[in-house]
């Protein structure tokens, strides 16, 4: 199928998700083309496991239990892959005609302009929808079956979701029962079920920052590093938003300036290229790096 007949097969399985019954007429004129043209795409819809549902003569539409109620629930970018996506076309020159079709096709896609919504893997999609919605209607719920690494049991939690992490892996809630305010990995959730009662703790909801190597905490110190290529390259590879916080100061070198919440994910990130990186500020990394050698390399080099 070429580009074009994608994009209006596309066009139109955002027109049935509309909560309108279009005719086939309508439908044609809408995405200009011919009944037929229409109902074969229909043919193509249910041929790929799509519930459409005819209504009389001529009208069809997506049944509420079809793989899914939205467009824009099919694709979820993380605020790295939304950086990344949006570099790419800013990279492109404004008359180039690819980028003004990536622009015009994400922006019919979805109803955010901004593509930094989760993350999530197929298998928790469905959970990390619910938590969204609770967080939006300000909703307590209840993690079914939740399995914490910390004490090892798998069991229910009542708690209150309010905010995402920046990779959106885990979920700040707070929860009434320890009255804390605490991380739940997504992943270990069996299911998420909502609640009547809505928030009742909103004035204790404390979520931490994260910063670019992906580690959280309430209070910042800063962080400059003088980055070879390789070292630069790596960094960005492994971690697209430091990218905000680099400048260049010669043909070889970068500077990295940037705040960081705990050291240990800088300081994993320069032992494993320590050749290529100077520490020109941050004395919590030069700790954690001092502590990290004697405990960990002074056996191997003994």
């Amino acid at each position: 199928m070429d580009q074009p007949k994608i994009e209006r097969l596309l066009r139109l399985m955002k027109l049935l998700t509309l909560p309108v019954n279009y005719t086939v007429d309508e439908i044609a004129d809408k995405l200009e083309m011919s009944r037929r043209t229409v109902y074969r795409y229909i043919d193509t819809l249910k041929g790929a496991g799509f519930a459409v549902a005819r209504i009389g003569n001529s009208f069809h539409m997506l049944k509420e239990d079809s793989r899914f109620n939205d467009i824009e629930q099919l694709v979820h970018f993380s605020e790295e892959e939304s950086y990344m996506v949006n570099a790419l076309l800013d990279a492109l020159d404004d008359t180039n005609m690819l980028k003004q079709n990536l622009k015009r096709k994400l922006a019919s896609v979805y109803n955010s302009t901004s593509l930094a919504d989760c993350v999530v893997k197929k298998e928790n999609v469905a959970n990390t929808h619910e938590l969204i919605r609770a967080i939006e209607e300000q909703q307590q719920v209840v993690l079914r079956n939740y399995a914490s690494s910390n004490s090892g049991d798998v069991r229910d939690r009542v708690v209150e979701p309010f905010a995402f992490t920046t990779n959106y892996i885990q979920v700040w809630c707070y929860e009434p029962e320890s009255g804390m305010n605490k991380q739940f990995r997504i992943s270990r959730i069996g299911a998420v079920e909502k609640c009547k009662e809505k928030w009742q703790h909103s004035d204790k909801h404390r979520s931490e920052k994260s910063d670019i190597f992906r580690t959280g905490g309430t209070e910042g110190t800063n962080l400059k590093l003088k980055l070879g290529v390789m070292a630069k390259n790596l960094l960005l590879e492994e971690y697209p938003l430091a990218e905000r916080d680099l400048t260049q100061i010669d043909g070889e070198h970068w500077l990295l300036n940037t705040i960081i919440y705990r050291p240990a994910g800088a300081g994993r990130f320069i032992i494993g290229l320590a050749n290529d990186i100077e520490i020109i500020e941050g004395e919590k990394v030069k700790e954690y790096l001092r502590d990290f050698t004697k405990k960990h390399l002074g056996g191997i080099i003994s």
